[in-house]
């Protein structure tokens, strides 16, 4: 645990120097809270927004009022992730979930020294851990203690039921950071309805050979979510087209549907150092925030 938390330390100090010399200011944008509440009523002034009058109070007679907002100053940042069996592809120590849990844990330590509470979700078809949002360093080890130590009880997954159960969680706007390969059908609605409420940052991973299957022959291909092993011809042309366009038109997709509802979106593959990407990432979160 030690080693892993001073790996972890190290991304995490690349990340921040590299956003905060970079471009002005400091890292606290990256996680800055983007929501406003209610605040007070005011008498209405020449060059009001007439969409902010408070009818209620205004009807008691006294004059007209209007409401004022504040910035909330206390930032949600959630985290979804998954641990289905899709997420165990790849070389030992460099799986779709090593990756996956690395990211997520510097992306906790780094909202955390923001002062922001941090929760999570881990998922596969089901809940298999959920872990209420809470601050400090403390909170921080227990995030990561966690995810390194679960074993997931299911093997399948269910990408909607995760948004939808994340959806009855959060009540309030919150950063959601939703890592997984997105290998799942049939969430999108949801997931838009996410982005909706929600500040959004989806996170594909992906292993090389997902991409390019190698030529192998013929062979068998064990399917870990279904547990049942199928001969495949790995050199047809027909197998590798379809393998090759299945996977780029559902990055497309998903690529698409974050631009459209106004979500934040990269690609990670496996093999490659993860902390540039994160650092283009948020500093054009910053750009905009």
């Amino acid at each position: 645990m030690k080693e892993l938390l001073k790996k972890l330390r190290k991304y995490e100090i690349q990340i921040r120097k590299a956003i905060n010399n970079q471009m002005q200011g400091d890292f606290h944008s990256v996680f800055k809270g983007s929501g406003i509440e209610f605040d007070d009523v005011r008498t209405y002034q020449y060059g009001d927004d007439i969409r902010t009058i408070d009818w209620n109070v205004s009807a008691k007679g006294h004059g007209m009022y209007v409401k004022t907002f504040k910035e909330e100053k206390e930032q949600i940042v959630f985290f979804i992730l998954d641990v289905s069996a899709s997420q165990e592809i790849g070389k030992t120590g460099l799986k779709k979930i090593d990756i996956a849990k690395e990211i997520a844990s510097v992306l906790s330590l780094s909202a955390l020294r923001e002062s922001s509470q941090v929760g999570m979700l881990c998922f596969s078809d089901t809940k298999e851990k959920y872990i209420k949002p809470d601050k400090g360093q403390k909170h921080g080890y227990e995030i990561i203690s966690t995810i390194y130590k679960l074993k997931p009880t299911s093997l399948k997954t269910d990408l909607n039921e995760a948004i939808r159960y994340t959806l009855g969680l959060m009540k309030k706007r919150a950063v959601i950071i939703l890592i997984s390969d997105f290998i799942d059908e049939g969430y999108l609605d949801n997931f838009k309805l996410m982005c909706n409420k929600h500040d959004v940052v989806a996170i594909q991973l992906a292993e090389l050979r997902e991409m390019r299957f190698p030529m192998l022959g013929i062979i068998p291909v064990f399917d870990k979510e279904s547990k049942r092993t199928v001969w495949m011809n790995t050199s047809s042309f027909s197998f590798r087209k379809r393998i090759n366009n299945t996977f780029i038109e559902n990055r497309k997709k998903l690529q698409e549907t974050c631009k459209k509802n106004k979500a934040s979106y990269i690609q990670i593959l496996t093999h490659e150092d993860f902390v540039p990407k994160l650092v283009k990432l948020f500093r054009h979160r910053k750009h905009i925030a």
